[in-house]
Formats: C-alpha cells, structure tokens, sequence
C-alpha cells in the first residue's frame, strides 16, 4: 500500500547510504528537505503492514527533519517517507534489508528520461568470483566483470524491477527503477531555434564589413 498517495507532495526524501537496499547491521540516516528549508517534517514508515508509525526511540533516533537508525534489521523493511503536520509529504522511500550476501545499489527516487542509469551489485563479503549477472523483471541483461552496468538514455521502457547475482555469492532483492517523462520537446528546442538566425545574421553582416573594409584598403571598388 503506498501510504503517500493521497498527500500533496511538497517535500523530498534523502537516504544515506543513496540506496534502497542494505544489510543487517548497516547505518541509514533519513532527511526530509523543501523548498523552504522548513524543519516541519517529521520523517515516519510502515513496515509488516503495520500502523505508520513516527520516527522515535522505538526505532530510530530523530533530530529536527532528520532520522537516523544505528543499525537496520530485515524487520525494518517497508516504506518510509516524509510528512507535515498539515498533511503535506514526501514521495516514498521502499527499504529492504536482507541477510543475504548481496544487494543492488541502484537509484532511490525516479529518474528522468534521458539520464543515464548506474547499477551497481555490492557483496557483504569478499568472493573470488568476479561475474555478476543483471536481470530486468526475471530476463538477463547484461554481464559485467566490475559488478556495474551503465543504462545509457533511459527511457520508460526501462521501468521495472531489476537485481543482480553475483557467481557463486547468491543474488541481491529486487529494486523498483522508476522513471518519469522528459521536459517537453518545445521547452528544450525554442532557445536553439531562436539563437542559430540570430548568429547567422550576425556572421554574415561581420563578413559583409570585413570584405567592405578590405576593398576600401585596397583602394578596389567594392560592390555589395
């Protein structure tokens, strides 16, 4: 259930590590931030489809805008978010933390269309296996010796869950990759169809004096 639909969406969330995923004993610190550096967010969650419930000492230690939990275990997954005493919040935040030996470090918030896209498999401990397989919604593709692949010029397409395996290691949880609509077509044309008969006119009236000025040094006639 996503608990932040029926909101006005004002604020953005910040998670540190910049992931979705992490391991059991990690260290995550959660923000909220607005437009108006406002300190009136208080950053809550919903996790075993659960009541939501605010950040405090029974999971977390808050201070002003700011949340932060020592160290993560599986029951801390689920959804967390950003919210005003008015009713206003952020987008949410799906956490997930495993026991598993791998996780996918990919983007938390959605990207635009266009972006290029960093996945990245991130392993719990040292394996001498150096393949890492990644797959969209259950289907390969692509491989990588580094354990990062690059999706260059997102587009919507790209949407949709996506993890890693690494040879020998296991494989990480799924990830949502979200993707939004690009700047429409005319906002990012007009400035290019305005400036290039500008500097056109401007190159062919400089060219014109230059000739001018040459002939008359020349002592030539000059005929325009």
């Amino acid at each position: 259930m996503n608990f932040t639909a029926l909101c006005t969406v004002v604020a953005v969330m910040r998670i540190l590590p910049n992931r979705s995923q992490f391991f059991r004993y990690d260290s995550v610190t959660l923000s909220c931030a607005d437009d108006k550096n406002s300190s009136d967010w208080r950053v809550k969650r919903n996790v075993n489809n659960s009541k939501s419930k605010e950040c405090s000492s029974t999971w977390g230690k808050r201070s002003g805008s700011h949340c932060s939990i020592d160290a993560v275990y599986p029951f801390d997954s689920g959804q967390y978010w950003c919210e005003s005493a008015t009713g206003a919040c952020s987008e949410g935040i799906n956490v997930t933390v495993t026991d598993g030996p791998v996780i996918l470090e990919s983007p938390v918030l959605p990207v635009t269309e266009g972006d290029a896209v960093i996945l990245r498999c991130i392993l719990n401990e040292a394996s001498s296996s150096n393949l890492t397989q990644f797959y969209k919604d259950g289907r390969l593709i692509g491989s990588s010796s580094a354990g990062v692949i690059t999706i260059l010029d997102v587009s919507k397409s790209d949407e949709g869950l996506y993890k890693c395996d690494v040879t020998g290691a296991g494989g990480s949880p799924e990830s949502w990759l979200s993707v939004r609509g690009s700047k429409p077509e005319s906002f990012r044309s007009h400035p290019t169809y305005v400036l290039l008969p500008v500097v056109a006119a401007c190159l062919l009236f400089a060219s014109v004096m230059l000739l001018y000025l040459w002939r008359n040094l020349k002592g030539q006639p000059c005929f325009l």
